[in-house]
């Protein structure tokens, strides 16, 4: 059971809640602060006091006021209005992490809304029902609007959703999940949908399965490394600490436990004074990736437990606010450079892949490792495959986050356009997946062409990969092993039997 109670929510407490799906519950203080707020929130529409979004329209229309009769009514037509999205269902973590993330918003008591909205969604997380929510519709400002406005639908028994197995109406999964309807009252909806909760899930994900790539991506570097005879002072915990970069030392660290036991740490073997970049800088690139991840882990967690809402009612001093705090932007920005970072690590990976495959460049490998070379080709190919997902990595590694186009009437004319950010991040990741299944197959049947003693850590990953690809002894079609390598890399077998003989890498 995980406490959501405004303040402590992390990437990974998200991710046992979107993918897990383990089970949540409201903190005490938090109901307290919820019913406080929404005490505070009737008195003022009791005494006719304007407020945005409550008993005003919303964007271009904030300056018109509604009447008692309409305040009710508008909630419902606001997420009518905003269910705005077109394209294929998100995946169902995202969704869940939105939700989660909306409700710790809520918990902050600075939202309005009534308990029973927030609970609802609780409810909805607890008993598995899982909003269809279109991919594509929301700028990242005023909130993730449109897909968090089909979230809202589920709480006047509209929309559809998930439950089991069954894509149904809002109101039968509701139903048959035995959860009572809410219905929408002044200020209901737009609590609902005012803040960036989208791409804030997202972007937690992308960096829990970032993080986890890294670290295989520091294996594949350690197996490519020993095929390449490569020499390890680079890898010297005192060079990266004179530095003084923590990814740096962490990377280097990770490699230095996947090679322990090798016999090229024991000088037995010729190694080169100096290798190429793509070998002894891969500390420095990784490292780099490991310092912006942890600043975009940063901003995240800091959304994740933030008042990402409009307008923000401040319940002890009997005032509300209205500003900009669902501007998505704080989140954009940072996640930008982790599909930057991702990108430039997959191309240090095809780097050091080229070199396994040109015999000038091998240390004595056969061409493009096959002992047939001009008969057969190899892993030449596997090359081609990995540079198009490359260059599809570069082209969406071009920042969304300055594409902003003015909507409302230019009422909202700066977006953070953070969707297109998580959404073309995702798609990075998966190539990235791709890429470093390619290096990792052709490290292992590199290394089947070595005879010394490899580190602990690249032996286990061999072996591992050997479970699932067999060595390339003819030429044979390489999409199933690619496709298979790809898997791996996603479903972490490889990074799981390494740590098993090196322990918990950084």
């Amino acid at each position: 059971m995980i406490i959501l109670d405004g303040h402590s929510l992390t990437v990974e407490k998200l991710v046992r809640i979107a993918r897990e799906r383990e089970k949540v519950e409201l903190h005490q203080d938090a109901v307290n602060r919820i019913e406080k707020c929404r005490r505070m929130l009737e008195d003022k529409i009791e005494k006719h006091e304007i407020m945005y979004g409550v008993n005003t329209g919303i964007g271009e229309f904030s300056e018109v006021v509604l009447d008692d009769d309409q305040v009710k009514e508008f909630q419902k037509y606001l997420i009518y209005n905003h269910a705005a999205g077109i394209g294929d269902a998100m995946p169902a973590d995202w969704v869940r992490g939105a939700m989660a993330g909306r409700i710790n918003v809520h918990a902050h008591g600075n939202s309005g809304c009534r308990l029973a909205i927030t609970q609802t969604l609780v409810e909805m997380l607890n008993r598995g029902v899982t909003p269809f929510v279109c991919k594509k519709g929301s700028v990242g400002a005023s909130g993730d609007l449109a897909p968090m406005a089909q979230i809202a639908l589920l709480l006047m028994g509209e929309g559809k959703a998930w439950f089991g197995d069954e894509l149904l109406p809002g109101n039968v999964a509701m139903e048959r999940a035995g959860i009572p309807l809410p219905g929408l009252e002044a200020r209901d909806g737009l609590a609902t949908i005012n803040g960036s909760n989208v791409l804030t899930a997202m972007s937690a994900l992308m960096i829990y399965d970032t993080k986890n790539w890294l670290k295989q991506a520091e294996i594949a570097a350690a197996m490519s490394l020993e095929a390449l005879m490569a020499n390890f002072s680079p890898y010297d915990e005192r060079l990266h600490r004179a530095r003084g970069f923590s990814g740096s030392v962490q990377s280097a660290a990770n490699i230095r436990k996947c090679v322990a036991g090798s016999d090229l740490l024991t000088g037995k073997l010729k190694v080169k004074v100096q290798d190429a970049y793509s070998m002894r800088s891969t500390p420095q690139v990784i490292g780099a990736v490991r310092d912006a991840l942890n600043y975009a882990r940063s901003q995240v967690e800091i959304e994740l437990n933030g008042v990402g809402d409009n307008p923000v009612f401040f319940p002890d001093e009997g005032i509300q606010i209205s500003g900009a705090n669902f501007q998505g932007t704080p989140v954009a920005l940072p996640m930008e450079m982790v599909g930057m970072a991702v990108t430039m690590v997959s191309i240090i990976s095809e780097r050091r892949m080229n070199r396994l495959n040109n015999p000038a460049l091998s240390e004595g490998l056969p061409p493009f490792l096959t002992k047939g070379a001009g008969m057969f080709s190899g892993l030449m190919l596997s090359q081609y495959t990995a540079d198009m997902q490359i260059v599809e990595q570069k082209i969406l590694s071009t920042p969304a986050a300055i594409q902003s186009i003015p909507a409302a009437a230019d009422q909202e004319d700066f977006v953070s356009m953070g969707m297109n950010t998580a959404q073309k991040n995702f798609q990075i990741l998966d190539n990235a997946y791709g890429v470093l299944g390619i290096e990792f197959m052709a490290a292992a049947q590199a290394l089947d062409f070595r005879d010394f003693t490899f580190g602990r850590g690249v032996q286990n990953a061999k072996d591992t990969i050997r479970k699932h690809v067999e060595f390339l002894d003819i030429d044979r079609p390489l999409y199933k092993d690619h496709n298979t390598m790809k898997k791996l890399v996603e479903e972490l077998p490889i990074l799981h039997a390494v740590e098993a003989v090196t322990g918990t890498l950084n």
